[in-house]
Formats: structure tokens, C-alpha cells, sequence
């Protein structure tokens, strides 16, 4: 009988004979087992190779998984991790974020920084007007003056400088915090 199992093994392809083994090696090891080699696979290969070969294997990755998806893939992602995040944390994750947020923007920015910002937020307002300086859908609050108007990039760039004129840098962490506690709020009223 041992002479008919070793003819069958040596007409067993090869990937047969690894899904055999596998089988076999599954029945007789519990969870346990896989973790602890994977685990020591992992601690192996973190030894033998560098920073360089884990930001290749993400580069790659990364590439390929661009080439295989679409836009409406990064969107759906996107949602799902929002919406994964929002039901796992609460109001003060979103306080916590917004403070932190606002504290790190204060320390790494000038007032030029803010009066760049206020002037790209009049910009982007300015590319949806219509011919008029209107929003389009929309009339403008200057609509029924009959003084002269100003645009939109304008009043975006004045208003930036305006205010990192008039404020520092704990005013733009309070608004940080106030934008993450708003946040907070509109979650929990999801």
C-alpha cells in the first residue's frame, strides 16, 4: 500500500501536492500557529530589509491600485472611511481634531499664509460668478447697491489680510477647536 501512495505522489503536479500539504498542515495547527509565524515572517523581513524596500512595495502598491480603479473608487473609499470614523468617535474626537488642526495651522503659518487663503477662497468664488460678479443661481448681495462693486477675489484678498491683521494665533486655534466642536455637534445630530 506505501508503493501506491508514493506512485500517486509522483504523479501529483506540484500544486496539488502544496494544496495537500497545506490541508494536511491546517488540520493539525490552530489559530495560534499562523499568527505566530506570520508574526515571525514579518519580524524576518522587517530585519533583513530597510525603509526603502517598504516605501517601494507601497509605491507600488499604490500604483497599481491607481491603474486598476477609477475616481468613483477613491470616492466610494473616501465615504467609507468617513463614515467609519464618524460612528466609531464621538464629539470630542472631532473638538480634538479641530484644536489640534487649528494649533499645528498656527504654528507653521504667517499672516501671509491666511491673507494667501482669503485670497484664493475670493478667487474660487470669483470663478462661479457669472458675467455680472453674480453666483451663479444666485444674486449677489451687491446686486441692489448702486456703488461700485467689488469682486469677489477682491474682497476674499481684504478680507485675509484684514484678519491677520487683526488677529494672532490663539485666535486661529479657537477657531479650529470651534470648527471641530461644530463638527462634533453635526455627527451627533446625524
Amino acid at each position: 500500500m506505501a508503493r501506491n501512495n508514493d506512485r500517486d505522489n509522483e504523479n501529483m503536479s506540484m500544486e496539488e501536492r502544496g494544496r495537500r500539504g497545506g490541508e494536511a498542515t491546517a488540520k493539525s495547527h490552530d489559530k495560534d500557529f499562523y499568527e505566530e509565524i506570520g508574526r515571525k515572517g514579518g519580524e524576518a523581513t522587517a530585519e533583513s530589509h530597510g525603509r526603502e524596500f517598504y516605501e517601494d512595495i507601497g509605491r507600488k502598491g499604490g500604483e497599481a491600485t491607481a491603474e486598476s480603479h477609477g475616481r468613483e473608487f477613491y470616492e466610494e473609499i473616501g465615504r467609507k472611511g468617513g463614515e467609519t470614523t464618524a460612528e466609531s468617535h464621538g464629539r470630542e474626537f472631532y473638538e480634538d481634531i479641530g484644536r489640534k488642526g487649528g494649533e499645528a495651522t498656527a504654528k507653521t503659518h504667517d499672516r501671509n499664509f491666511y491673507e494667501e487663503i482669503g485670497s484664493r477662497g475670493g478667487r474660487a468664488r470669483n470663478d462661479n460668478d457669472d458675467e455680472n460678479g453674480s453666483r451663479r443661481g444666485r444674486r449677489s448681495r451687491n446686486d441692489d447697491n448702486d456703488g461700485p462693486k467689488m469682486s469677489r477675489e477682491e474682497a476674499g484678498r481684504k478680507g485675509g489680510e484684514t484678519t491677520a491683521r487683526k488677529h494672532d494665533k490663539e485666535f486661529y486655534e479657537e477657531i479650529g477647536e470651534k470648527g471641530g466642536r461644530s463638527r462634533g455637534k453635526q455627527r451627533d445630530n446625524e
